[in-house]
Order: structure tokens, then C-alpha cells, then sequence
């Protein structure tokens, strides 16, 4: 076996050196509140239960090797660690080798971890100086956990432990705790039917977003959820994390207004709505210095409490996200901010507020003495704020440390769950290092705050290590042990691709937010004279974008250019070098995802380009050359629909049907199939001729999407374009509205059938063959 007579004393702490060196003002701010998880922790013999049970899971075949301990922070200097030692005896067939023990099971779970990825190491000491390590975004249960039954969660949850993960949000099956709240506000079932959403939906109905959209929630679905956040807070539980509830923000139904008249019921605007139409828009949000919001907020809590039997004292509530206050007057901010804690509070002595810092980023509202009046007016330790997006834009550096108050140095880093190779490594190993270092520094943990998951592996690997590092990592070395152990094996070839990508897709330093626009899936509404073409942007090697903002004024309709911030010649010449030393790990599923995802990443960026020719021979009035070009682009979708069906991680499939897994009937399948499809395409109403305003943004590369969706909507396109100047006529934008949207409704309601949930090809052989198809001239 690997480990045999290895020898590792492995020592990690997270608070574990003298406060002067590696502690933070924060900590200090929060420690009555760890003070009472730790009294609150599920019992020993649990702990290690749940690990034991994780282990059988993760590695069968090597889980007698192990043995777990929970030990005392007495044992580690009064602080939370791991430690990895030998067995002290000689080790027989089927004794332990290994001895983990730890101050709860998610170190114990996070050694097991270190120990897979370094065990060739030895007389490690590594320390992590704060308590926390967050997890997930308000609505990552939209973009990723939405459709997921017991078994995924359960290795979702497994994961978390391995990466050192005890503070993450557990927001599933909320809305049947709201139905039995509200209940006793005497709001019916049948009340609540406008007001939540649909299950793909739910994230922004219960931000106060919109209402209705989706639904309504059938009750077997509200039952099915809380018992499965009940099996997922139980797990948490068991590995010692610390799940974070929700709280009440002030959004409520609609008959609210009904039965309590003279309530401080404001009624919000419209929210990406086509006409601010009424049955999905403008929410309803009671002030929080109405009597009533107290009430419902201790009323929510209490509920909680009854269903769930215990709490880790820590709930998440965000009022202002996209909800700017009325007045900006500091004092009026106060009061808002302190009723709103006051109505955790009064269901829990011990609550204390998580708030996601995206208003500080978002908004421009937030000036310093509004920041400061919401930040402030919760006692000192009582609020935590999540610095959300803090590899790109941290508020920490100019907010003088959120003005005092303790924070979570966060990756967003993801929007929507595109796909797209994207990221600033060099940032996430240092950002958070910085952060902690820093002068006064109140930063109690780190965390990963992306919209959706299942991208990017790398990044994601290097930010969880976050939580136990306390120097700058060099993300340059750093990824050459990532590489391999990624695919289990050193082939230079290799290793010489990734020093691109590291130096490429992985080192954006525009500030950008990276949402996923390339042609292909979010393409553009407009008429195709409006799009300005350069031949000297378009070339394929070139850093600039290859298309720019174009405006239909007409309609006034935009869109938006795809994202670019590196060489597109290099990065092709990383995906000859990867497939290159594809013959050695052809065997291994990770290369294959990773070289589908580059060779995708690469052909997208090069239909940007090929659309760019369509549009200037259209604009040129060429009928011949917009034909063979449109056929050409069409047929690149229609081949990158094959490179993707060839692994299983970029597959449309298996979100459709576990959507339709969840449902109890035919109706609940066709609804919640319907949910599952308007997500990742219209998205938001529509009507006839106009589109969602938020059509595509949440845009998959999965396959049968391309060639069941997004190459058919493009045919479209040019099929207008050929027409106009077969006929000498303007660009009909009109028609072409109303045939893309009409096709995109039919879609979203079941077109195209059944899809695959398995792949199907060998990625290695067709990466190789669209290599050499449309790519290897361009660099």
C-alpha cells in the first residue's frame, strides 16, 4: 500500500501560534460564539463515526489503513487541528497504518485529505490561523444543488469535510418552515402559491426578486426538502461543520398586506421583468421597524429550532443585496440594520448575522457613512460580513476593515455556473494571506462564494487549501504538483501546457467579472449592421475582444462582447502541448475532462472570430461568402456537441433528469423539467417579440445544447441574414425575434426529447481531430 512506512507527524492549527502572529482582531470578536459550537459539537464517538462512514465511501480498499481520533484543543495548544502519525506498532494485513485525530471530524476528514495529496512529505507544520472556512453563495441552490437527491449531497457533504469546509449555508427546504410560519400568521397555503417560486427559482424569491415565477411549489416537493435538509444538517452535524441557517429579510407575501393593513409594507420595483409585469415582479418587503418584522423573524427561527433540534447560533440574511434602502440617511440605515438583527435575536440569545458583502461591491449607494451606520449598528461580534468577491474587488483593503467588524475573505470567482476556463490563481494564493496579515486585520476565515460549481477544478483546489496556508502560495510550483497529482504522473509535455494556462486563462487581472458571453451561447438579439467588426481585432492571436458592444437603438436591445483577456494563440498552443502527452493519461478522467474543457475553451473563442467574418461579408453584402461561413460556424457547433458528449462532466442529460427524478407525477415532471430548461436558456418572461432580460445568463457548454438549441437558434440568424440580401431588404430584426423566441419556448417546454446522461467517444481522439480541424493553422 502507499503508506507503508511513511513516516509523518503532520501538525495543523488554526489558531495555534501566539495571537501576535498569526490571529486576528476578528477572532477575538467571534470567540464566545466558538465557544458555544464547540460546547454544542455532536459527541466524540459521532465524530469519528461519521468519518469512519466517509472514509468506506471515498476509499474502501484502503480504509482499515486508517485510524481516527478526536482529541482535546487542550491537545493543541487550546486551538482546532489535525495531526497525522504512524500506528505505533508494526502494522499487520488490515491493521492501521495511519493515525488521524483531530479536534473535530471535519480536521479529521481535512488531515485525510492532506495526507492523499502530500504523504510524500514529512515533518509537516502547517498552521491556519482562522477558525472558518465558508462555503457557498445565496444561490448556488439554484445554479448547482437545486435538482440533487440524498446520494449527491452526501458526497457533496463529504467533500466539504475534505476541504476543511465548516461553515457552510444549508438553505434547502426552507420554504415549507415559511409555510408553517406564516400559517400562523394567518396566510393560507394557498397564499404562498404566488409567492414562492419554482424549484430552479427559488434562490430569487426568497432574495425578494420576483414571486411566483415557476410555480407554484407543489407540497410534496416542500415536504421532500425539508426532510432532505434535515438528513443534510444531520450530517453536517455529525462531522462537526457549523451550517448556517437563513433568517428573515423582510420579504413576504403578497396577502401580508391583506391581513395586516396598517404594516410598513413596501411594495419594490421592477426586477428584469419585460413590462414590469405584475405576476413575477415588484416583491413585497416589510420595514424592518415595523413591530411585525420582529415577530416574523422570531417566529422563523423559533420554527427552525423545533424542526431541525439544534443551531449553530450563525444565520445568513441579506436584505440589501440588490435592494437598494429609500433614504440614505446613516441613522434610518441603523435602525433597519439593528431590527433586523433584533429579529434573529429574539429567536436566538446567542445569533449572529453572516451578511454577503455584494452590496459594497455592487452598489454605489454604499459610501462610507451608510456602510458604516449598517455595519455598526449590531454589536461588535454579532455581525460577519462575507468580503464575496475579494480576489477581483476586496472591500476589506478600502473599508478600513469593514470599519472594525469581523469578515470572510471570499472567491466568487463564478457566475450563473457558466463554463469557461477562467481565473486569477495567483490572487487566491495570496489574497487571503495578505488579508490576514494585514494591519488591525479583522478576518475570521476564508471561503468559496461562487454562484455555481463543477468548473474549474484548479481553482477550487488551490482557494480550499487557502484555509490552511499561512504564507503566500506560489502558484507557479504550486501547479506543478497539482498537475501531478491531477492525472498521476509527470509527462513534461504536459506540465509545459499548464505553465500556459497558468500564465493565460488562469492570471485575468482586468477586474472583469467573467460572465460567460461568447456567441455560441449567449447570442446576440441585434441587427447584424449594428455589430462593428475591425479585421484587425478579429485575428485570432489578438488580446482584444473580437467583438465590440453593439446597440440596436431601434429596440434598444444590447449586447454584450465576449470576455478576453488573454492570447488565444497561446492558449492554443497549450492544447497541442496537452494533447501531445495525451497517449500517457488517456486512461485518466480528469486529462479527459480537462482536455475536452481546453479544446472547448479554445473553439469557442474561434466561432467568436468566425462569426465576426459571417457579419462582415453580411455587412459587405458577400451572399456567397455568408453562406459558407454560417455553414462553417454551424458545423463547429455541431462538432463541439460531439467533443462534449465525449465525458460525462459537460453532458445536459443529467440536470434534465434529475429535475424529473425529484417530481411525483407527470405534471411535477413536465413543471419541474420546464424549471430545469428556462434556467439555462430564456431564463425570465418573455412575450411574443421581446426576450428575457435575462436570456442566456445562465448559458451551459453542455452537449445537446448546442446542437439541440443553441446551433438551430443560430440557423436563424442566418437564415434572416441570407434573405435580407438575397432580397436587397433591411435585416428583418422583428421577425427574427419573434422565430428565436418562439423556438426558444418550444425548447423550454420539452423540444429536442430525451438526452443522454452517459458519454459517448473517445475525448482524447476527437480533441485531437478538432485540433487539427479548425485550430492548428491559427497559432
Amino acid at each position: 500500500m502507499m503508506m507503508i512506512g511513511l513516516l509523518i507527524i503532520l501538525f495543523v492549527s488554526i489558531n495555534g501560534v501566539p495571537l501576535t502572529d498569526s490571529s486576528t482582531l476578528g477572532v477575538g470578536y467571534i470567540s464566545r460564539l466558538l465557544e458555544i459550537q464547540d460546547r454544542e459539537r455532536a459527541p466524540p464517538s459521532v465524530q469519528v463515526a461519521a468519518a469512519h462512514t466517509a472514509l468506506n465511501r471515498l476509499i474502501p480498499s484502503h480504509s482499515s489503513s486508517f485510524q481516527f481520533r478526536i482529541i482535546s484543543k487542550d491537545n493543541c495548544g487550546g486551538e482546532y487541528c489535525f495531526k497525522l502519525s504512524n500506528y505505533p506498532a508494526i502494522s499487520h494485513g488490515g491493521s492501521p497504518e495511519i493515525i488521524i485525530s483531530g479536534t473535530t471530524g471535519v480536521e479529521i476528514l481535512s488531515g485525510l485529505h492532506w495526507y492523499l495529496k502530500y504523504y510524500c512529505d514529512s515533518e509537516i507544520t502547517i498552521k491556519r490561523p482562522t477558525p472558518w472556512s465558508y462555503y457557498q453563495n445565496a444561490i448556488s441552490s439554484s445554479y448547482t444543488f437545486v435538482w440533487w437527491d440524498w446520494e449527491r449531497w452526501e458526497k457533496e457533504i463529504d467533500w466539504m469535510a475534505l476541504q476543511g469546509i465548516n461553515l457552510p449555508l444549508a438553505f434547502t427546504g426552507q420554504e415549507a418552515i415559511w409555510q408553517k410560519v406564516f400559517q400562523n400568521f394567518n396566510i393560507s397555503a394557498q397564499d404562498l402559491d404566488d409567492f414562492f417560486g419554482g424549484p430552479a427559482f427559488l434562490a430569487w424569491s426568497r432574495m425578494g426578486n420576483l414571486h411566483g415565477w415557476g410555480g407554484p411549489l407543489p407540497q410534496t416537493w416542500l415536504d421532500q426538502q425539508l426532510e432532505m435538509q434535515k438528513r443534510i444538517l444531520d450530517r453536517m452535524y455529525e462531522f462537526g461543520m457549523n451550517p448556517v441557517l437563513p433568517a428573515f429579510s423582510g420579504n413576504v407575501p403578497a396577502a401580508l398586506t391583506r391581513v395586516y393593513p396598517s404594516a410598513e409594507i413596501t411594495r419594490l420595483g421592477n426586477w428584469f421583468t419585460v413590462r414590469s409585469d405584475p405576476r413575477w415582479c415588484c416583491t413585497y418587503l416589510l420595514d424592518a421597524t415595523d413591530p411585525l418584522f420582529v415577530e416574523i423573524g422570531r417566529a422563523f427561527i423559533t420554527q427552525q429550532l423545533a424542526e431541525y433540534g439544534r443551531t449553530s447560533h450563525i444565520y445568513n440574511c441579506d436584505t440589501f443585496d440588490e435592494n437598494t434602502p429609500p433614504v440614505d440617511d446613516p441613522e434610518y440605515i441603523s435602525s433597519l440594520a439593528a431590527a433586523i438583527y433584533k429579529g434573529m435575536e429574539s429567536g436566538d440569545d446567542d445569533a449572529v448575522w453572516l451578511m454577503q458583502g455584494w452590496l459594497f461591491t455592487d452598489d454605489p449607494f454604499w459610501k462610507p457613512p451608510q456602510m458604516k451606520a449598517l455595519l455598526h449598528s449590531v454589536p461588535l461580534g454579532k455581525l460577519v460580513v462575507l468580503d464575496l468577491f475579494a480576489e477581483v474587488k476586496p472591500v476589506w483593503a478600502t473599508s478600513e476593515q469593514f470599519y472594525g467588524v469581523p469578515y470572510i475573505w471570499c472567491m466568487l470567482h463564478n457566475f450563473a455556473g457558466n463554463i469557461e476556463m477562467y481565473g486569477f490563481v495567483d490572487s487566491v494564493g495570496s489574497g487571503p494571506v495578505d488579508a490576514r496579515l494585514s494591519e488591525n486585520s479583522t478576518m475570521v476565515g476564508v471561503g468559496m462564494s461562487m454562484e455555481g460549481i463543477e468548473q474549474n477544478p484548479v481553482v477550487y483546489d488551490l482557494m480550499s487549501e487557502m484555509a490552511f496556508r499561512r504564507d503566500r502560495v506560489d502558484a507557479k510550483t504550486w501547479i506543478v504538483s497539482y498537475v501531478q497529482r491531477r492525472y498521476g504522473k509527470l509527462v513534461p509535455s504536459i506540465q509545459d501546457a499548464w505553465k500556459i494556462l497558468h500564465q493565460t486563462l488562469y492570471n485575468c487581472t482586468d477586474g472583469l467579472m467573467d460572465k460567460n458571453r461568447d456567441v455560441i451561447v449567449s447570442f446576440p438579439d441585434v441587427d447584424p449592421n449594428s455589430i462593428f467588426t475591425s479585421s484587425r481585432l478579429s485575428l485570432p492571436g489578438s488580446r482584444r475582444v473580437t467583438l465590440s458592444r453593439a446597440v440596436d437603438e431601434q429596440n434598444s436591445y444590447d449586447y454584450t462582447h465576449p470576455h478576453l483577456w488573454y492570447s488565444t494563440s497561446e492558449v492554443i498552443r497549450a492544447l497541442h502541448l496537452l494533447i501531445a502527452g495525451g497517449d500517457q493519461l488517456s486512461e485518466s478522467s480528469t486529462y479527459r475532462y480537462d482536455v475536452v474543457d481546453l479544446t472547448r475553451q479554445a473553439l469557442a473563442k474561434y466561432a467568436n472570430h468566425l462569426f465576426v467574418e459571417v457579419v462582415g461579408a453580411y455587412q459587405a453584402g458577400d451572399l456567397r461568402s455568408v453562406r459558407r461561413l454560417s455553414r462553417k460556424f454551424l458545423g463547429l457547433v455541431d462538432d463541439m456537441d460531439t467533443l462534449l458528449a465525449s465525458h460525462d462532466g459537460f453532458l445536459l442529460g443529467p440536470w434534465l433528469e434529475s429535475a424529473k427524478n425529484l417530481a411525483q407525477d407527470d405534471q411535477q415532471r413536465k413543471q419541474f423539467e420546464w424549471n430545469a430548461r428556462t434556467q439555462i436558456t430564456m431564463w425570465f418572461d418573455n412575450t411574443d417579440d421581446e426576450a428575457s432580460l435575462l436570456r442566456d445568463y445562465g448559458n451551459k457548454y453542455w452537449s445537446g445544447m448546442l446542437r439541440g438549441y443553441y446551433g438551430p437558434r443560430a440557423a436563424v440568424y442566418f437564415k434572416f441574414m441570407m434573405q435580407s440580401l438575397e432580397r436587397g431588404e433591411s435585416f428583418e430584426v422583428g421577425e427574427w425575434r419573434r422565430e428565436w423566441i418562439t423556438l426558444t419556448n418550444e425548447w423550454q417546454s420539452g423540444g429536442g426529447g430525451v438526452f443522454p446522461t452517459t458519454s459517448s467517444g473517445d475525448a482524447l481522439n476527437t480533441s485531437r481531430w478538432l485540433y487539427e480541424k479548425y485550430l492548428k493553422e491559427q497559432y
